[in-house]
């Protein structure tokens, strides 16, 4: 991850898109952080800001107890909101070992094909301390409400869109029909989002 912009502008560019977010809770009454990949600004943000603004803002709302992960991972694109694989590293092996015993569930949201096979090929040995064995694969969002409670969580528009065209296109859960024509038409782009809210907010 590159930085372009300051670090106070980093972190009120997260704030703005709203990546993490704690609210709701699952079907055993634990905390949800909800991650958004899409809104990932990878281009723009430096790994030390992130880890700073998780050990300040997200950590110490989680408390002492155990807490669940939705990963909602619709829309990523490898260039533009994927921040790669060391950096991922990185970043879970920043994360305090009390918050990392505390993860309980990682439900991961709209799995691409490459991400299924990434995370079964090499994704137990890259995270330590048991984290491939607490995910759950959740290809549609009715089926996350087998596991989170309904009414106390927001899922972004786009997300519902992309499970109509999962209806319709069955064939993009395996990788064998690219999504990139519907999915990521007319989608936010990250650069906009940047150029608008740095004009509104930090200047």
């Amino acid at each position: 991850m590159s930085s372009q912009i300051s670090e106070i502008e980093q972190e009120q560019l997260i704030e703005k898109l709203e990546i993490f977010k704690i609210h709701g809770r699952d079907k055993h009454g634990r905390k949800i952080l909800r991650i958004i990949g899409k809104s990932f600004p990878a281009r723009f943000l430096s790994l030390d800001v992130l880890k700073n603004y998780l050990e300040s803002k997200i950590y110490p709302r989680l408390g002492r107890k155990p807490f669940a992960v939705l990963y909602i991972h619709t829309g990523v694109q490898r260039t533009e909101n994927f921040p790669g694989i060391s950096s991922l590293r990185t970043i879970y092996e920043s994360i305090p070992l009390n918050v990392r015993d505390n993860l309980q569930e990682l439900y991961f949201l709209h799995p691409g094909l490459q991400s299924r096979l990434f995370l079964a090929t090499a994704g137990r040995f890259l995270f330590s301390g048991g984290l491939y064995g607490k995910l759950r694969y959740t290809s549609r969002v009715d089926y996350l409400w087998e596991h989170v409670r309904r009414n106390e969580i927001e899922i972004p528009e786009f997300v519902y869109d992309h499970d109509d065209d999962l209806e319709y296109r069955p064939m993009m859960d395996y990788g064998q029909e690219s999504d990139h024509a519907r999915v990521f038409t007319g989608a936010t782009n990250v650069d906009s989002s940047v150029s608008s809210f740095s004009m509104r907010c930090i200047s």
